[in-house]
Protein backbone atom coordinates (compact mmCIF):
# COMPACT_ATOMS: atom_id res chain seq x y z
CA UNK A 1 0.00 0.00 0.00
CA UNK A 2 2.86 2.40 0.81
CA UNK A 3 4.43 1.90 -2.62
CA UNK A 4 1.06 2.45 -4.27
CA UNK A 5 0.69 5.76 -2.44
CA UNK A 6 4.15 6.83 -3.61
CA UNK A 7 3.37 5.95 -7.23
CA UNK A 8 0.09 7.87 -7.08
CA UNK A 9 1.88 10.82 -5.50
CA UNK A 10 4.47 10.89 -8.28
CA UNK A 11 1.69 10.86 -10.83
CA UNK A 12 0.08 13.82 -9.12
CA UNK A 13 3.41 15.62 -9.15
CA UNK A 14 3.71 15.27 -12.91
CA UNK A 15 0.12 16.38 -13.50
CA UNK A 16 0.31 19.42 -11.26
CA UNK A 17 3.57 20.59 -12.78
CA UNK A 18 1.66 21.43 -15.94
CA UNK A 19 -1.48 22.96 -14.46
CA UNK A 20 -0.15 25.10 -11.62
CA UNK A 21 2.60 27.55 -10.72
CA UNK A 22 5.33 24.96 -11.14
CA UNK A 23 7.11 26.53 -14.08
CA UNK A 24 7.75 29.30 -16.58
CA UNK A 25 7.87 32.03 -13.95
CA UNK A 26 11.65 32.30 -13.51
CA UNK A 27 13.72 33.64 -16.39
CA UNK A 28 17.36 32.79 -16.98
CA UNK A 29 20.05 35.00 -15.46
CA UNK A 30 21.78 35.66 -18.78
CA UNK A 31 21.27 36.05 -22.50
CA UNK A 32 23.69 34.16 -24.71
CA UNK A 33 25.56 35.71 -27.64
CA UNK A 34 24.86 34.58 -31.18
CA UNK A 35 22.24 34.91 -33.88
CA UNK A 36 18.64 33.76 -33.58
CA UNK A 37 17.77 30.28 -34.81
CA UNK A 38 16.97 30.18 -38.49
CA UNK A 39 14.02 28.54 -40.24
CA UNK A 40 16.07 25.46 -41.13
CA UNK A 41 17.15 24.96 -37.51
CA UNK A 42 13.58 25.28 -36.30
CA UNK A 43 12.38 22.81 -38.92
CA UNK A 44 15.11 20.35 -37.94
CA UNK A 45 14.14 20.64 -34.28
CA UNK A 46 10.47 20.09 -35.09
CA UNK A 47 11.27 17.02 -37.16
CA UNK A 48 13.62 15.60 -34.54
CA UNK A 49 11.00 16.18 -31.86
CA UNK A 50 8.54 14.05 -33.81
CA UNK A 51 10.90 11.32 -34.98
CA UNK A 52 13.48 10.82 -32.24
CA UNK A 53 12.89 9.07 -28.94
CA UNK A 54 13.83 11.00 -25.80
CA UNK A 55 13.58 8.17 -23.29
CA UNK A 56 16.27 9.38 -20.84
CA UNK A 57 14.64 12.80 -20.62
CA UNK A 58 11.07 11.59 -20.20
CA UNK A 59 11.69 10.31 -16.69
CA UNK A 60 13.04 13.63 -15.33
CA UNK A 61 9.56 14.30 -14.02
CA UNK A 62 9.92 15.92 -10.59
CA UNK A 63 10.75 19.61 -10.24
CA UNK A 64 12.51 20.90 -7.12
CA UNK A 65 13.54 24.46 -6.39
CA UNK A 66 16.27 25.22 -3.86
CA UNK A 67 19.45 27.15 -3.22
CA UNK A 68 23.18 26.42 -3.47
CA UNK A 69 26.42 28.15 -2.58
CA UNK A 70 29.96 27.68 -3.83
CA UNK A 71 31.91 25.32 -1.59
CA UNK A 72 34.29 27.58 0.29
CA UNK A 73 32.34 30.80 -0.34
CA UNK A 74 28.95 30.90 1.36
CA UNK A 75 28.29 34.47 0.27
CA UNK A 76 28.10 33.32 -3.36
CA UNK A 77 24.55 31.97 -3.36
CA UNK A 78 22.00 31.26 -6.08
CA UNK A 79 18.65 29.67 -6.78
CA UNK A 80 18.74 26.32 -8.57
CA UNK A 81 15.94 24.64 -10.50
CA UNK A 82 16.25 20.84 -10.36
CA UNK A 83 14.55 18.41 -12.72
CA UNK A 84 14.87 15.03 -11.06
CA UNK A 85 14.82 11.41 -12.18
CA UNK A 86 14.54 8.62 -9.62
CA UNK A 87 16.72 5.70 -10.72
CA UNK A 88 15.67 3.43 -7.87
CA UNK A 89 14.67 3.64 -4.22
CA UNK A 90 18.08 4.99 -3.20
CA UNK A 91 19.52 6.98 -6.11
CA UNK A 92 18.32 10.05 -8.02
CA UNK A 93 19.91 12.28 -10.61
CA UNK A 94 18.99 15.87 -11.41
CA UNK A 95 19.58 18.34 -14.22
CA UNK A 96 19.94 21.88 -12.83
CA UNK A 97 18.87 25.03 -14.65
CA UNK A 98 19.01 28.72 -13.75
CA UNK A 99 15.32 29.16 -14.51
CA UNK A 100 12.21 27.21 -15.42
CA UNK A 101 11.28 28.80 -18.74
CA UNK A 102 12.28 28.08 -22.31
CA UNK A 103 15.33 30.36 -21.99
CA UNK A 104 16.75 28.46 -18.98
CA UNK A 105 20.46 27.62 -19.09
CA UNK A 106 21.73 24.20 -18.04
CA UNK A 107 23.69 25.15 -14.93
CA UNK A 108 24.87 21.79 -13.64
CA UNK A 109 23.95 18.40 -12.23
CA UNK A 110 23.23 16.89 -8.84
CA UNK A 111 23.41 13.25 -7.79
CA UNK A 112 21.25 12.35 -4.80
CA UNK A 113 21.60 9.24 -2.68
CA UNK A 114 19.99 7.94 0.48
CA UNK A 115 21.75 7.66 3.81
CA UNK A 116 22.15 3.91 3.28
CA UNK A 117 24.23 4.46 0.14
CA UNK A 118 26.07 7.50 1.50
CA UNK A 119 27.48 5.55 4.44
CA UNK A 120 29.19 3.14 2.03
CA UNK A 121 31.30 5.93 0.45
CA UNK A 122 34.99 6.46 1.26
CA UNK A 123 35.61 9.21 3.80
CA UNK A 124 37.33 11.49 1.25
CA UNK A 125 34.42 11.13 -1.16
CA UNK A 126 31.92 12.07 1.54
CA UNK A 127 33.52 15.52 1.76
CA UNK A 128 32.08 16.36 -1.66
CA UNK A 129 28.49 15.79 -0.53
CA UNK A 130 25.98 17.83 1.45
CA UNK A 131 22.98 16.74 3.48
CA UNK A 132 19.42 17.80 2.72
CA UNK A 133 18.12 17.79 6.29
CA UNK A 134 18.02 21.56 6.69
CA UNK A 135 16.84 22.29 3.16
CA UNK A 136 13.79 20.12 3.85
CA UNK A 137 13.08 21.13 7.46
CA UNK A 138 13.52 24.86 6.78
CA UNK A 139 11.13 24.86 3.84
CA UNK A 140 13.78 26.24 1.51
CA UNK A 141 13.59 23.16 -0.74
CA UNK A 142 10.23 23.06 -2.48
CA UNK A 143 8.42 21.15 -5.20
CA UNK A 144 6.47 24.00 -6.83
CA UNK A 145 2.92 23.43 -7.93
CA UNK A 146 2.08 20.18 -6.18
CA UNK A 147 -0.34 19.76 -3.24
CA UNK A 148 1.16 20.29 0.21
CA UNK A 149 0.42 16.74 1.33
CA UNK A 150 2.12 15.25 -1.72
CA UNK A 151 5.11 17.54 -1.27
CA UNK A 152 5.26 16.59 2.40
CA UNK A 153 5.48 12.90 1.48
CA UNK A 154 8.29 13.62 -0.98
CA UNK A 155 10.19 15.64 1.64
CA UNK A 156 9.87 12.83 4.17
CA UNK A 157 12.16 10.82 1.92
CA UNK A 158 14.46 13.61 0.73
CA UNK A 159 15.35 14.59 4.30
CA UNK A 160 17.32 11.34 4.51
CA UNK A 161 19.38 12.02 1.36
CA UNK A 162 22.70 13.60 0.42
CA UNK A 163 23.61 15.47 -2.74
CA UNK A 164 26.76 15.90 -4.80
CA UNK A 165 26.34 19.03 -6.91
CA UNK A 166 28.54 20.43 -9.66
CA UNK A 167 27.78 23.69 -11.48
CA UNK A 168 29.28 24.03 -14.96
CA UNK A 169 27.75 27.34 -16.09
CA UNK A 170 27.95 30.18 -13.58
CA UNK A 171 25.08 32.32 -14.77
CA UNK A 172 24.77 33.76 -11.26
CA UNK A 173 27.99 35.60 -12.12
CA UNK A 174 26.31 36.87 -15.30
CA UNK A 175 28.55 34.70 -17.46
CA UNK A 176 26.83 34.57 -20.84
CA UNK A 177 28.91 31.51 -21.77
CA UNK A 178 29.90 28.40 -19.75
CA UNK A 179 33.44 29.66 -19.13
CA UNK A 180 35.72 28.92 -16.21
CA UNK A 181 36.09 25.90 -14.00
CA UNK A 182 33.18 23.70 -12.84
CA UNK A 183 32.53 24.22 -9.15
CA UNK A 184 31.38 21.99 -6.31
CA UNK A 185 28.31 23.40 -4.61
CA UNK A 186 26.95 22.92 -1.11
CA UNK A 187 23.61 23.25 0.67
CA UNK A 188 22.67 25.27 3.73
CA UNK A 189 22.58 23.65 7.16
CA UNK A 190 21.45 26.34 9.64
CA UNK A 191 19.24 29.37 10.00
CA UNK A 192 20.85 32.68 9.09
CA UNK A 193 23.05 31.30 6.30
CA UNK A 194 20.93 31.90 3.23
CA UNK A 195 20.34 35.43 1.98
CA UNK A 196 16.74 36.20 2.86
CA UNK A 197 16.19 38.23 -0.31
CA UNK A 198 16.65 35.01 -2.30
CA UNK A 199 13.90 33.34 -0.30
CA UNK A 200 11.60 36.36 -0.50
CA UNK A 201 11.99 36.70 -4.27
CA UNK A 202 11.45 32.98 -4.84
CA UNK A 203 8.35 32.95 -2.61
CA UNK A 204 6.91 35.93 -4.48
CA UNK A 205 7.35 34.28 -7.89
CA UNK A 206 5.84 30.96 -6.84
CA UNK A 207 3.25 32.49 -4.53
CA UNK A 208 4.34 30.30 -1.64
CA UNK A 209 5.49 30.82 1.94
CA UNK A 210 8.74 29.19 3.04
CA UNK A 211 7.77 29.88 6.66
CA UNK A 212 4.48 28.03 6.28
CA UNK A 213 6.23 25.12 4.58
CA UNK A 214 8.64 24.94 7.50
CA UNK A 215 5.70 24.78 9.89
CA UNK A 216 3.95 22.16 7.77
CA UNK A 217 7.07 19.95 7.86
CA UNK A 218 7.72 20.28 11.59
CA UNK A 219 6.43 16.73 12.12
CA UNK A 220 9.12 15.19 9.89
CA UNK A 221 11.73 13.58 12.18
CA UNK A 222 15.23 14.99 11.85
CA UNK A 223 17.74 12.29 10.84
CA UNK A 224 21.19 11.77 12.31
CA UNK A 225 23.60 13.34 9.82
CA UNK A 226 26.82 11.56 8.92
CA UNK A 227 29.61 13.76 10.40
CA UNK A 228 31.67 13.43 7.22
CA UNK A 229 29.04 15.24 5.13
CA UNK A 230 29.01 19.05 4.92
CA UNK A 231 32.77 19.03 5.42
CA UNK A 232 32.90 22.78 4.76
CA UNK A 233 31.40 23.32 8.23
CA UNK A 234 34.71 22.10 9.66
CA UNK A 235 36.76 24.15 7.20
CA UNK A 236 37.53 21.10 5.08
CA UNK A 237 36.96 22.47 1.57
CA UNK A 238 37.20 20.62 -1.73
CA UNK A 239 37.04 22.45 -5.03
CA UNK A 240 38.07 22.06 -8.68
CA UNK A 241 41.08 23.94 -10.07
CA UNK A 242 42.62 24.32 -13.51
CA UNK A 243 45.99 22.66 -13.90
CA UNK A 244 48.39 21.72 -16.67
CA UNK A 245 49.09 18.40 -14.99
CA UNK A 246 47.24 15.34 -16.33
CA UNK A 247 44.85 13.59 -13.98
CA UNK A 248 44.68 9.85 -13.43
CA UNK A 249 42.93 9.17 -16.74
CA UNK A 250 45.30 6.38 -17.74
CA UNK A 251 44.82 4.76 -14.35
CA UNK A 252 41.04 5.01 -14.70
CA UNK A 253 41.10 3.47 -18.14
CA UNK A 254 43.15 0.50 -16.96
CA UNK A 255 40.61 -0.31 -14.26
CA UNK A 256 37.37 0.44 -16.08
CA UNK A 257 37.78 -1.43 -19.37
CA UNK A 258 34.88 -3.87 -19.81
Amino acid sequence: MKNRIIYVSMGLIVMHLWISCGGKNTTSNVKVPGNEKGAKDKALEAGANLLQDKSPLKSFNVYLDGFHFYNGNMNAQMEAHHYVQQLNNDIYQAIIFDGNGEDAKLMGVEYIITDKIFRTLPEEEKKLWHSHHYEVSSGSLVAPGIPDDVEHELMEKLIHTYGKTIHTWHTDQENSLPVGVPMIMMGFTKDGQIHQQLIAERDRRFQISTIKKKQHRSDIPMPVIDPSANAWEKGDIRQFVLTDRPDSASHKQQHNIR
